[in-house]
């Protein structure tokens, strides 16, 4: 897919890992749509990093938390730009939730942010997408795959990602592709601590964690590549193959 001129919407863009991929389809010429739900100031200093980069950007509040905010956050994308081609659904939360003390409300926000709301923004994203085509990249986990027992409810949602992103690319074809990236350490969870970090660099096989950049460049690679859809593509430094 030619990016350039392109409008997308970024899901989650005004930190961390949505953020960097806001900030790449920006360098790619592309009009990004920046939302956000509570980082004002993040979110703003995105929309300045996508400018300075050579794209174009607006900042979208919204709490993808309630039921119908994702329609109405990718029916304004689509209003202020005149279009939608991307959506890259970045947005989601990751909690220690030891099973014994998961409550109904942290199951219920967990799946209410994690794959309801990425599901609603695809679903009224290719109502937009249906007659010129376009691309969605979902963001799963490595957690999909694995079972983390102190997370069990975000392994849960993340699954779900993995199974909707298949399904969605059967049912949305061949107008709009779907794919989605399965990142592993990019990034620490808040309050996580150095000797954390260096556990999963010595259990990794490359032996190393990776950064925002390395999901970045799978996000642009699953946008370029016209006959791919279906796939979730890992980016772990290898830990899935590690047992």
């Amino acid at each position: 897919m030619e990016l350039a001129g392109r409008v997308a919407l970024v899901t989650g863009a005004g930190q961390r890992v949505g953020q960097a991929i806001a900030v790449a389809l920006g360098g790619r010429g592309m009009r990004v749509a920046v939302h956000y739900r509570g980082s004002a100031a993040g979110a703003a200093a995105t929309c300045d990093a996508v400018r300075a980069a050579g794209g174009e950007a607006h900042p979208f509040q919204a709490d993808l938390g309630e039921p119908d905010a994702p329609a109405a956050l990718v029916d304004a994308a689509a209003a202020h730009f005149g279009g939608l081609d991307v959506l890259v659904n970045s947005a989601a939360v990751m909690e220690r939730t030891p099973v014994a003390e998961v409550t109904t409300a942290q199951w219920d926000a967990m799946f209410a942010l994690n794959l309801r709301a990425p599901f609603f923004c695809a679903q009224a994203a290719a109502r937009h997408m249906h007659e010129t085509g376009g691309a969605i990249v979902n963001l799963a986990d490595l957690a999909a795959f694995e079972t983390w027992p102190a997370y069990v409810p975000h392994t849960i949602t993340k699954a779900g990602v993995v199974q909707m992103t298949r399904a969605l690319a059967r049912a949305l074809a061949p107008r709009v592709r779907v794919n989605a990236v399965a990142p592993g350490t990019v990034l620490l969870p808040q309050g996580w601590r150095e000797a954390d970090a260096e556990r999963l660099r010595s259990t990794t096989p490359l032996a190393r964690n990776g950064s925002p950049d390395d999901v970045v460049r799978a996000v642009l690679y699953l946008l370029d590549a016209d006959f791919v859809t279906g796939d979730v593509l890992l980016v772990d430094g290898g830990r899935h193959v590690r047992t």
